[in-house]
């Protein structure tokens, strides 16, 4: 498993690339987690089900909720 991050910035994702995280702190609150907790399940069970195909899922995307936080995103670890 690894981490990456970018940057709170004025430059856009693509003009900064991602950059290797050490340590991910998460703040949040027993709701957040949970939901966040259940978006991770559902993303390993779409890992088993689709393969080598499964490339990457946006907690924004899946859980309303999250639109205005910073994104999260499950990748393959093939994409690492």
């Amino acid at each position: 498993m690894k981490f990456y991050g970018y940057p709170l910035s004025d430059l856009t994702v693509e003009e900064t690339g991602p950059v290797a995280l050490a340590e991910v702190t998460l703040c949040a609150d027993p709701g957040e987690l949970k939901a966040i907790a259940r978006f991770l399940r559902d993303c390993a069970e779409e890992m088993e089900r689709i393969g080598a195909d499964y490339d990457h899922l946006h907690l924004s995307d899946r859980i309303a909720q999250f639109e205005t936080s910073p994104q999260f995103v499950v990748a393959a670890a093939t994409l690492g």
